[in-house]
This record gives structure tokens, C-alpha cells and sequence, in this order.
């Protein structure tokens, strides 16, 4: 009787894994695209700050700059989120408050600072930009089904599409106007919390997200 033939070699990973590497070379792209440029970056040591091959990398993400899209989409996520969640008839301000109570992600993942630093790079690196445009594209239909499941309407209502898109915007705007501040503007003791564990960093990116959100939502009910 001949035993029966088993799968060799390393087992398949999970779904939940697979997000983790994803992320673990988000992040390593991230840190290198900040300390070295984009140009200067590849897909090799993208791979060896992880402790992969840079092939491994490339079944992952088509190109380097790919490589930071988990942590564009992590931010359009948690938005997603928070538009579903968001009880028709409440006001913005109300509903924003508890939303940032509970700590929400709104960086993506990286620090505020990083996150700044590797924003600001979309504005010289046409591949990030690129990256950068195309994850806003692809949250719009998200946005627009969040808005439409909480106003009880079709997705492609063109309410739903309007308000979308102006929640799209905004974000894409609040992040850009908080990454590309000039950082002189912020004086010395913006620095300094930014130094000591980016409290100040924090309030700022929450800041600007509340007044562009609240801007957009003005006629939303």
C-alpha cells in the first residue's frame, strides 16, 4: 500500500499573515523611501529589511513604489469606517469626537511624522504620486457605499456620489495641507512634541481632519 503523497515544502499563509507582510514592507519601504529617496531605494533592501528576497517582494507589489499603498489604504479605511458608523441625524462634531476617542488609526499605520515625510515626497516622486492618486480613486466607490448603507439610498444615487466625492477630497486634502506645511512654521515647540513621542504631530493631523470632514459635511445629514 503506498502512503499517500502530502504537500511538501512551507505551508501556505494565511490571509491575516499575508496583510502582516504586506504592511511589514509597507513600512520598511517607507522608512527607506525617507531616509534614502525613492530612487535610491530597492527592491533588495525593501526585501532585507524584512528578511526577504526582493522576488518574494515583487509578488507582493508590482513596483517599489507600491510597496506603500497598505498604508495609504489603512487611513481610507478607518474613514470608511467611521462614515458607516456615523448615525444619520447626529452632528459631525459629535460623531467625529467619539470616533477619535476610540484611537482611531489615522495615520495608516507609520508615525505622524513619517507619515508627513513620505506625503511630502508624493509631490516630487511621480510614482508615489501616482500610488498616492490612485488609492484616493479607489476609496470614492467605499465612501460612496458607507454614505448610501447610512442614508438608506442606492450607491449610485448621485447624492451619494456627490457627498462621496466631497469626503474624498477633503481627506486627500486635510492630509496634504497638514504633510506639506512649511516645518519652520511650526516653531520650536512643535519640534519638540514631535521629538517626544509626536503628541503635538497628533493633535495637528486630527486638527486638520476635523475642519476638512466638518467642511464637507456641511448640508450631509
Amino acid at each position: 500500500m503506498t502512503a499517500a503523497r502530502g504537500r511538501t515544502g512551507r505551508p501556505p499563509l494565511t490571509e491575516a499573515r499575508r496583510t502582516e507582510v504586506r504592511r511589514e514592507i509597507a513600512r520598511a519601504a517607507v522608512d527607506l523611501f525617507v531616509a534614502h529617496g525613492v530612487t535610491a531605494t530597492t527592491g533588495e533592501q525593501i526585501g532585507r529589511a524584512v528578511g526577504l528576497s526582493a522576488r518574494t517582494v515583487w509578488r507582493y507589489f508590482p513596483s517599489k513604489e507600491s510597496c506603500v499603498t497598505p498604508l495609504f489604504s489603512a487611513g481610507i479605511a478607518t474613514l470608511t469606517g467611521f462614515l458607516r458608523e456615523w448615525p444619520p441625524g447626529q452632528p459631525l462634531d459629535r460623531a467625529l469626537d467619539a470616533w477619535l476617542t476610540t484611537g482611531p488609526d489615522l495615520a495608516g499605520g507609520p508615525d505622524e511624522v513619517t507619515v508627513r515625510a513620505l506625503v511630502r515626497l508624493t509631490r516630487t516622486e511621480p510614482g508615489l504620486r501616482a500610488v498616492w492618486l490612485q488609492t484616493y480613486d479607489e476609496a470614492e466607490p467605499a465612501f460612496a457605499r458607507a454614505l448610501a448603507e447610512r442614508a438608506g439610498l442606492p450607491p449610485d444615487d448621485l447624492r451619494v456620489t456627490i457627498r462621496a466625492a466631497m469626503f474624498n477630497a477633503a481627506l486627500r486634502a486635510a492630509v496634504e495641507h497638514y504633510a506639506w506645511r512649511d516645518a519652520s512654521a511650526q516653531g520650536k515647540q512643535g519640534d519638540q512634541g514631535e521629538q517626544a513621542g509626536h503628541p503635538t504631530a497628533e493633535r495637528e493631523l486630527e486638527a486638520t481632519l476635523r475642519q476638512a470632514l466638518t467642511a464637507a459635511a456641511e448640508g450631509v445629514r
